[in-house]
């Protein structure tokens, strides 16, 4: 059932972001852009969320008109180490969003305000725990840039409408919004974004219903995961989408992911912070996983989900440490240079908990694709990691309208076959690209579950099966389409061809005589 209140919510919010965006248009490149209203909201999150928490202990002390916001900075400063310690952070009241808003308009030096306050919430989790969830979360936030206008006077005016713009939003009290609105505020601005951006919008956004996939095949059977991983995490959509299917305590020891692009990893985790995620209980890095794997104290995990780069260039078997590498050694063969693919899965399933699932993206050709990428295939197959193929629809992703698959590799599997599944068909098509509705991911997610055959649809090979096709893992090679050609009778046809035949020889003996009688 549709909750309208939940939806009337979302449709204004979603309409309060896309007003922001037209009125800042033009000046700013929509995908740059979105880091000046990603960095805003989360300004305006973190100010609220730490009056909120103030307020609310004030309350239960029996102080319920007690307004942090009101407090002079010299009183509030001798809270700085217990909330730092307890939040991760601290921000002066007169640094709070509300009040740097309140008094933007008559504020010439606006942007010199801004990068200050955001200078100083980062320096206060030097020294603590969180200090790397916060480091350079706001470089991408650049007030004196060019971009926003070419003199103060003009970025200014841009900024004003900014904090005005997102102060505006009814994004409710932190503790109270009926919707993940912030949350959910984000994911828009995401999909707005890379929808338009086309060129660079995949690389940074797995859309909601791929990740919903992911997440559903990756804890069927299961109430609560100890950790969840992306190796290529990006903007963090998929290590959260655990969080909404599972709920919010169901994820005991938190979410680990890595990510190379700088920009990404700041907006990953901000991501974290606008979905409520305390600086304990998530831990993003900022590297190449491949070649600078940063984890290795937290593996295993119990779920790793993950959309990594398709066929991008790695160092290969050019460095010679890789080969020995405990991730890849087992293969006896690094994944080509020029495609990475097969690195990215045997990272996963190296650091995949014994009672773990991992599902992962991956792009066609590694399914068939002969050398060494085949062997690693063999390795796979041979040691019964690959629980399952899911062949994708086309046009699912912003950026590309390439098929892509999933594949779901278990290390303690109760059988020794690979379940495949066509599911090319199951979508609806919205504007430009396919969308999986949640009945076809329902349906995708009941047959990989009871892991039976289903004509036309889902296949169990066996282990023989596979080896004796070169282990190819293509999901067309394994379940067979349905013919959707006319059936043809031809008991019938020639019956008919035989009356059509008889018919014509009457009707030339009809004309022959009509030109006999004509000659005569």
């Amino acid at each position: 059932m549709v909750d309208t209140k939940k939806e009337q919510e979302r449709d204004e919010l979603h309409r309060a972001i896309w007003a922001i965006a037209d009125e800042l248009r033009g000046a700013v490149d929509g995908w740059d852009f979105k880091n000046y209203v990603l960095g805003t909201m989360f300004y305006r999150y973190i100010s609220e969320n730490l009056c909120n928490y103030i307020n609310s202990g004030e309350a239960e002390a029996g102080n319920s008109d007690f307004d942090f916001a009101k407090m002079p900075d010299e009183d509030a400063e001798e809270a700085r180490d217990g909330l730092v310690e307890e939040k991760g952070f601290f921000i002066l009241p007169s640094e709070l969003f509300c009040n740097v808003r309140a008094n933007a308009t008559s504020d010439e030096n606006l942007n010199e305000t801004l990068e200050r306050v955001f200078r100083h919430i980062e320096e206060s989790a030097k020294g603590s725990d969180a200090e790397s969830d916060f480091a350079g979360l706001f470089d991408d936030y650049d007030v004196n840039s060019n971009k926003l206008g070419s003199t103060v006077a003009k970025r200014n005016e841009k900024l004003v409408k900014l904090l005005n713009g997102v102060g505006e939003m009814n994004l409710g009290d932190v503790k109270d919004h009926s919707i993940d609105a912030f949350g959910d505020a984000y994911e828009y601005l995401m999909t707005m974004y890379a929808s338009n951006a086309g060129k660079s919008g995949g690389e940074f956004f797995t859309p909601a219903d791929v990740s919903e996939l992911l997440t559903r095949l990756g804890t069927v059977g299961k109430t609560e995961i100890n950790k969840v991983y992306d190796p290529a995490c990006g903007s963090g959509s998929l290590l959260l989408k655990a969080e909404k299917i599972l709920g919010k305590d169901a994820i005991r020891n938190g979410f680990y992911g890595q990510e190379i692009n700088i920009t990404t990893y700041n907006l990953c985790r901000i991501n974290m912070f606008l979905h409520d995620v305390g600086f304990d209980k998530f831990n993003i890095a900022c590297e190449d996983t491949l070649i600078s794997p940063q984890h290795w104290d937290d593996e295993p995990f119990e779920l790793i989900v993950s959309n990594p780069p398709y066929s991008i260039k790695w160092a290969g078997d050019e460095n010679p440490l890789l080969i020995n590498d405990p991730r890849f050694a087992p293969a006896g063969v690094l994944a080509p240079k020029s495609k990475a693919d097969m690195a990215f899965i045997m990272h996963s399933l190296s650091w995949l908990a014994s009672n773990g699932t991992a599902a992962i993206v991956c792009f066609p050709g590694i399914m068939y694709r002969g050398g060494a990428e085949q062997k690693i295939r063999k390795y796979l197959i041979d040691n019964n990691y690959v629980d399952c193929v899911i062949q994708l629809p086309s046009n699912l992703f912003f950026g590309t309208s390439i098929a892509t698959c999933i594949m779901v590799m278990k290390k303690n599997k109760t059988d020794n076959k690979t379940l495949f599944i066509d599911a090319t068909k199951e979508c609806i098509k919205v504007t430009n690209n396919n969308k999986l509705t949640p009945e076809n991911i329902e349906h995708i997610v009941d047959v990989f579950a009871k892991r039976e055959e289903v004509e036309y649809f889902a296949h169990l090979a066996s282990y023989d099966e596979m080896s004796g096709n070169d282990y190819n893992l293509s999901v067309s090679t394994y379940v067979e389409a349905e013919d959707t050609r006319e059936k043809i009778d031809i008991v019938k046809l020639n019956a008919e061809i035989k009356a059509i035949v008889a018919h014509e020889q009457m009707l030339r003996d009809e004309i022959d005589k009509i030109i006999e009688e004509i000659e005569v």
